[in-house]
């Protein structure tokens, strides 16, 4: 499921995250990359033990909690603290798959779903567009500051060349509770069906009660917690 999410962050919130993220330093982006990525990458990144990093990535994080899309499509048991990132003109990352496990100290976290969390407007740089394949062919996404596109990690993906200006984003990983992401897509549609129909009938009608019923009994059956 490739699904973008609209005003995770503010305008205001954005251009805080961009303040305190220019006032601060950056290393190259191969410190989190595997050896195949490594390869592959060639960006900067604000480094994850930075106290800036940390601070930012609460802000994303209890934004991300307080949105009903985001838990309703990742069902997420674990989230990575997010990371910022940099490309400027000259950078890219090319076709990769994102690492199967991640650490956050002593914690270990399986990649079920990735995020981008864009912080540079579309208009202010060329290029940059992360490219996300799928049975269905390649696409291109390009977001608003402060929208996310959420995508399964198992994804080949890349960052295509910035031609001009520069694209700053936050990017992090969740674990699900629901490891396939053909059964979370399935409970992601069948709850925006459910909600959509208690707005219109009532939370208490037999048809809403039915369906609600069922998406718990199959997230009962399919989750991993």
């Amino acid at each position: 499921m490739l699904l973008h999410i609209e005003g995770v962050l503010t305008p205001d919130q954005v251009a805080r995250f961009r303040d305190r993220l220019a006032a601060s330093d950056w290393v190259d982006g191969k410190v989190t990359a595997g050896e195949q990525s490594a390869m592959a990458k060639r960006n900067l990144q604000v480094p994850e033990d930075a106290p800036v990093a940390r601070e930012l990535g609460e802000i994303i994080l209890g934004a991300l909690g307080r949105n009903p899309q985001f838990v309703s499509a990742a069902l997420p048991l674990r989230v990575f603290p997010p990371l910022f990132n940099r490309y400027d003109e000259g950078m890219a990352f090319d076709t990769h798959v994102d690492n199967a496990i991640r650490f956050a100290g002593p914690v270990r976290f399986r990649t079920d779903v990735s995020a981008t969390l864009f912080l540079t407007d579309p208009d202010d740089y060329d290029g940059g567009e992360l490219v996300v394949e799928d049975s269905f062919g390649e696409h291109a996404v390009k977001l608003p500051a402060g929208d996310l596109i959420l995508y399964p990690a198992s994804s080949l993906h890349r960052v295509a060349p910035i031609t001009r200006g520069s694209r700053w984003a936050s990017f992090f990983w969740a674990q699900s509770m629901v490891r396939s992401d053909e059964q979370r897509t399935l409970l992601f549609n069948l709850d925006s069906a459910i909600q959509d129909l208690s707005a219109r009938l009532g939370q208490g009608e037999p048809e809403v009660v039915s369906l609600a019923g069922t998406y718990h009994n199959l997230l009962r059956m399919w989750s991993q917690v």
